[in-house]
């Protein structure tokens, strides 16, 4: 059986499907990359910001290994870019894995995706925006899945309050 790794990018993640008017729960996306690419384990790469740890908590619970980017805040903005831990993880964990996915439409992240590819270590890539992603990806496009059609499955859902 083989041992299947995601790699994730949370901000590209959460802003493409944001873009798409729905938010992501990530206890349901979990479960989905487990039925559907059978994935071992999941990092998922995101800025690190004081005061959501909560946030942070209900992730680990949920079973993803959080790597954790220092932040910066610029003119109000908060800024972390987490590119280059989630490449560096991927090379850590080389040896760990038979298969990588990746869940991302950045296209810095061409080079990890064309060296998968060259290794016979790439699964697929998810792109969280099928309209919004690098054209320097498009030459991947083979090992593409979107998750445009997924809002149904993966969307936080509302709990209904019921009065008495």
């Amino acid at each position: 059986m083989k041992i299947i790794y995601a790699f994730i990018d949370s901000q590209n993640l959460n802003l493409a499907v944001r873009d798409q008017g729905w938010k992501i729960d990530f206890q349901r996306f979990r479960v989905y990359l487990q039925d559907k690419y059978k994935v071992k384990q999941i990092f998922l790469f995101i800025g690190y910001v004081p005061g959501n740890e909560a946030l942070y908590t209900k992730l680990q619970k949920a079973g993803y290994i959080i790597i954790f980017k220092p932040t910066l805040e610029i003119d109000g903005k908060i800024k972390g870019n987490v590119d280059a831990e989630l490449v560096l993880h991927a090379m850590i964990e080389f040896e760990n894995y038979d298969k990588a996915i990746i869940v991302s439409g950045d296209g810095d992240f061409h080079c990890l995706i064309e060296y998968l590819l060259e290794k016979d270590k790439l699964d697929r890539v998810l792109i969280p925006n099928r309209k919004k992603y690098s054209v320097l990806l498009r030459k991947f496009r083979s090992n593409f899945d979107y998750m445009n059609n997924l809002k149904e499955k993966l969307q936080i859902k509302r709990r209904r309050v019921t009065q008495d």
